[in-house]
């Protein structure tokens, strides 16, 4: 059965910077993700903020990439 999600990443290449993204955002906001990288224990609270303000970065990031490219 092929698995249909929507959390496959398209720039494959873009795996270590996007977890290194995780854990400046978890320091920001002084939540600590565990050192295996299991966040199962960790509260709905905690990995929504942390899901929450990555978007928003990514989103800020993407913004101002698409203003450059528009001058």
């Amino acid at each position: 059965m092929a698995q249909n999600s929507s959390n496959n990443l398209v720039v494959t290449k873009a795996t270590a910077a996007l977890n290194q993204m995780k854990y400046e955002v978890a320091q920001e906001l002084g939540i600590s993700i565990p050192q295996d990288g299991y966040q199962g224990n960790m509260t709905s609270y905690e990995n929504g903020s942390l899901g929450g303000y990555i978007t928003k970065r990514l989103v800020t990031l993407a913004e101002q990439q698409l203003a450059g490219q528009f001058k």
